[in-house]
Order: structure tokens, then C-alpha cells, then sequence
């Protein structure tokens, strides 16, 4: 009999511990993001208070993103003369966006993208050259190089 009861109890723990596994497909009922993919466009060349016309192209999923929830531009100096200001991106179609943007000075410049479409957000960032760097600006370009060279040396 108590062989009976120990058989049984056990078969009982086996159905119980068999009905709190993982479905199989259990992945499947969370929501999956779709990243949004963005490719910066600015000119090669690009000279001092000259209207630059700089432009993202975005995609998700394959697919370019008309209507994305929002798209800004942020550009500002490297040395700080110029200070961050968002601006809101004109909207082309064919899921590129872009801003017109008069650059007064020579230096060294980044601009981010500020982009979110179906609780995607992405923020890339991009540097680029207007006219003439300074000595400084050189030097700061030449240290970022150095860093990188060093980091990718310890990577084997």
C-alpha cells in the first residue's frame, strides 16, 4: 500500500512540475521591436556660411518609415562655441527626412539625429568638417584616432 501511495504521489509532483514548463513557443507571445535604422547623409564638402543641406534616411524593417513619430537635428561645434539646439526635420517622403542649415564658421561639427517610430528610438551621431580646422580641432581628431588604434591593438 505504501508502495501504491509513493507511485502515486510521485506521478502527482511529475504532472504538476510538467504543467509550470516553458511552452515551446513562449518567445512568440512577447512583443518583438523592430529597430529603426537610420543612414546620415552630409555633404563631403561643405564651406563656411553656405546653407548645408543635411538628411537621414530611415528605415524599419526593411521598409522606409513615412510618418515617424518624430525626427530631429542637433548640431553644435566641437569646441563648444555653438551650442546644442534641436530642430525639427522637414519630412521629404520616401522616408527621408532632412534640415537646411547655414553653418557661419570653419571647425569641426557633429550633429545626432533624434528619430522614434513604433517605440523604436534611436539617437546616431555623425562629425563632419566646415571649411578649415584649427590646430586644435586637428589635435582633438588626431587623439580620437589614437584611442581607437590603441583599443582595436588589445583585441585579438
Amino acid at each position: 500500500m505504501k508502495k501504491v501511495k509513493s507511485v502515486l504521489l510521485l506521478c502527482m509532483i511529475g504532472l504538476l512540475l510538467s504543467a509550470c514548463s516553458l511552452k515551446q513557443d513562449a518567445a512568440n507571445l512577447y512583443k518583438k521591436e523592430t529597430p529603426l535604422v537610420a543612414d546620415m547623409e552630409i555633404p563631403q564638402t561643405i564651406k563656411a556660411d553656405d546653407i548645408t543641406n543635411i538628411k537621414v534616411l530611415l528605415t524599419q524593417n526593411g521598409e522606409k518609415v513615412v510618418n515617424a513619430d518624430y525626427v530631429h537635428f542637433e548640431i553644435w561645434k566641437q569646441d563648444g562655441s555653438i551650442q546644442r539646439n534641436m530642430e525639427a526635420a522637414t519630412e521629404e517622403g520616401n522616408g527621408v527626412y532632412s534640415i537646411q542649415k547655414r553653418i557661419e564658421s570653419n571647425g569641426l561639427y557633429f550633429v545626432r539625429v533624434h528619430a522614434s517610430n513604433e517605440n523604436s528610438i534611436i539617437m546616431p551621431q555623425q562629425q563632419f568638417i566646415v571649411g578649415n580646422l584649427t590646430d586644435s580641432e586637428l589635435e582633438y581628431l588626431q587623439k580620437d584616432i589614437i584611442i581607437q588604434e590603441e583599443s582595436h591593438q588589445h583585441h585579438h
